[in-house]
């Protein structure tokens, strides 16, 4: 099973209605994204975007996890190959993310357990951000032998900032919901049983709002981060593209898809063993 993404209308509660859930559902991958995943993130987000009843969105994971990265089991069919490599992350896991930070509807994510890689990226896309206080927050894709993609690693570093970013990608450091409390990535910790409830009161606060004028902040917010923040998508556009921190080197940042330690990262993974790079 290749996982989906859920969406469904939440009742109105108090004469409060316009509150959407989405949910990643991946069983027995904690919520992995996969390839089908990223497009369908991409097609829910374009939709919410054009849909005037929309007043506020609730990401949440399906079961104890919000997202426990990519789904490495699809890994080696494309990921060796350059090509296919940018293609993912050009089109299919940027196309999810661009979609999330062009909808000018509020979103609140509500944060279980895992929340890695792939899951703090889709964090770093949303609004209100909330967490249980079992949570866990990295991207430990080091041991897997490969870097994040630039555009990715400007998304979380702006939200996580860039210490902590740092440490997630250069030590494999992992953090709780309280330290990144600590660091202004989430808005509140809450117990984790209850997590839901206070998810889903926070998007039913935004929704009983004028909802014009939170789709107005959204885009006000969104030209105050300047030009990075408008960053589009499309193959080639990644190169001497300019960044907060300078321009991106005309190198293409996907040619370590053939390499060794590329390979070997995920082929350890995969077998269960440690890898030897």
């Amino acid at each position: 099973m290749a996982g989906d993404i859920g969406v469904e209308r939440v009742d109105a509660a108090d004469g409060v209605a316009g509150v959407v859930r989405v949910v990643l559902h991946h069983p027995g991958r904690l919520n992995a994204m996969s390839r089908a995943m990223w497009r369908q993130l991409r097609s829910v987000f374009e939709q919410l975007q054009g849909d005037p009843s929309a007043r506020c969105v609730l990401i949440q994971g399906e079961g104890d996890a919000f997202c426990a990265g990519g789904d490495i089991s699809e890994y080696p069919a494309f990921r060796f190959d350059r090509e296919a490599l940018r293609d993912f992350h050009e089109t299919d896991v940027w196309g999810g993310l661009a979609a999330m930070l062009a909808c000018d509807v509020p979103i609140v994510a509500g944060i279980r357990g895992a929340c890695m890689g792939a899951g703090v990226e889709i964090a770093s896309c949303c609004d209100v951000r909330i967490a249980g206080a079992g949570a866990r927050f990295g991207a430990p894709i080091a041991r897997l032998g490969f870097p994040m993609a630039p555009r990715e690693a400007q998304l979380v570093a702006g939200a996580v900032g860039e210490l902590i970013a740092r440490q997630m990608l250069l030590e494999a450091a992992t953090f709780g919901a309280e330290a990144m409390a600590a660091q202004g990535f989430l808005n509140r910790v809450v117990a984790d049983e209850a997590l839901a409830a206070e998810a889903l009161a926070s998007a039913r606060r935004i929704a009983a709002l004028a909802p014009a004028a939170a789709r107005m902040n959204k885009q006000t917010l969104r030209a105050l981060k300047g030009p990075a923040a408008h960053i589009p998508l499309g193959h080639d556009a990644i190169k001497n593209v300019a960044f907060d921190s300078g321009v991106l080197a005309e190198s293409d940042p996907y040619a370590y898809a053939d390499s060794p330690e590329h390979r070997e990262g995920i082929t350890a993974f995969l077998a269960k063993r440690p890898p030897v790079f």
